[in-house]
């Protein structure tokens, strides 16, 4: 495989309508492959889904069938078997024998029909401690399906990193956006507040090794009291759970503002409407991404950065990979916290012409996906 020599032929795999209303975690996927067409590479798309998710009408199928710039190279497959929606079996398997290359979100793609005739198999790691530490303790990832491992995780194998590398040369990579697609906002946030997207809890919390891999609600409760130590407002879209009784009572009592995720960014376009109408945003990761030091960082904060909105986020030892100055800022504890929202409040304009200037640098897809290939080669 030589990206330097052509055209590629690429299989991707990831969630983009899998759990369906959610248009963060679907471009996730699409800058991966409106990115690589950018580069003049051929790529087909395809996401595993229980076989009833194929169904016609049904919430998941309707969502696919919505998703822009897709069309003839996007398909649901049913798993365990060759049923489709989107492109057929059979183009799919015929693409596959010819394809150079596989990215394989979380090894999620499991038909080794589709995988053995592809020289170049690499797991893409955007969950860096939990796909690793599951993997250690039992759980089947299906990382011996791949020849190579990719990770967001930029700091895993450092010596100060405890996420189990289990033998593997895992090659960092920044998310990548597609700067076409994420202009800079030309007009002035119709929100007056930091938001955010994201989930309370994904899944369950894991401890290895003393390290917990915990949520994004182990990492907020101690930032519960931020909106009262600065002037800014804040508006998080998060899927809390009704049942978080205590946790949503708090928020809401320090100031909190609170949006239904699905409402606010449930397709791709209302993802995009909602980043570039934001002030800026405070990004709250996982508590298993700050704990173990894996250097991850945000595919929604980048485009964040490539709308112009500038990001204060909370440390994972992204400053190894990312400049943390204007238009990016970093944070550990709620006294950083406000201080760095303070200083974007002081300075919105000059951090918002930085937040591009890093994301044209340092995050546009070109760049990102083109060492990528160089170093899968």
């Amino acid at each position: 495989m030589s990206p330097a020599e052509g055209k590629l032929r690429i299989l991707l795999s990831g969630m983009v309508a899998g759990d369906p209303h959610q248009g963060g975690a679907t471009w996730a996927v699409l800058q991966y492959l409106t990115g690589l067409e950018e580069l003049g590479h051929e790529v087909v798309l395809v996401e595993p889904v229980p076989v009833e998710s194929l169904d016609p009408g049904g919430a998941v199928a309707t969502y696919f069938e919505g998703l822009p710039s897709i069309e003839g190279r996007a398909a649901l497959l049913g798993r365990g078997t060759e049923q489709t929606a989107g492109t057929p079996y059979a183009d799919l398997l015929a693409f596959a024998r010819s394809a150079d290359l596989l990215l394989n979100v979380s090894g999620m793609l499991r038909d080794e029909r589709l995988l053995e005739s592809i020289p170049v198999r690499a797991f893409l790691d955007l969950d860096p401690g939990f796909n690793q530490v599951w993997q250690a303790t039992g759980s089947d990832m299906g990382f011996d399906l791949h020849t190579h491992f990719v990770t967001v995780g930029v700091r895993i194998g450092a010596e100060d990193c405890p996420i189990p590398t289990l033998g593997r040369n895992w090659i960092p990579t920044l998310p990548p956006v597609v700067l076409a697609r994420w202009p800079a906002a030309d007009a002035a946030p119709a929100r007056d507040a930091f938001t955010s997207v994201g989930h309370w809890r994904s899944y369950g919390s894991i401890e290895h090794e003393g390290v917990h891999y915990g949520q994004r609600a182990h990492a907020l409760r101690p930032l519960f009291e931020l909106p009262t130590r600065t002037r800014a407002g804040f508006e998080l879209a998060l899927g809390v759970h009704p049942d978080e009784v205590e946790d949503l009572r708090a928020l809401r009592e320090k100031g909190w503002g609170l949006l239904d995720p699905y409402e606010v960014a449930g397709t791709p376009g209302d993802y995009a409407a909602f980043v570039r109408g934001s002030k800026a945003e405070l990004c709250v990761a996982k508590s298993g991404y700050v704990n173990s030091r894996s250097g991850w960082f945000s595919d929604r904060s980048a485009c964040y950065l490539a709308s112009g909105r500038p990001v204060v986020a909370q440390d994972t030892g992204f400053a190894h990979s990312l400049p943390v100055s204007e238009g990016l800022l970093g944070f550990d504890g709620v006294e950083e916290a406000a201080a760095m929202v303070e200083g974007v409040e002081a300075e919105p304009d000059r951090h918002g012409r930085a937040a591009r200037q890093l994301a044209e640098e340092y995050l546009d897809s070109r760049k990102v996906l083109q060492r990528l290939l160089e170093r899968l080669a």
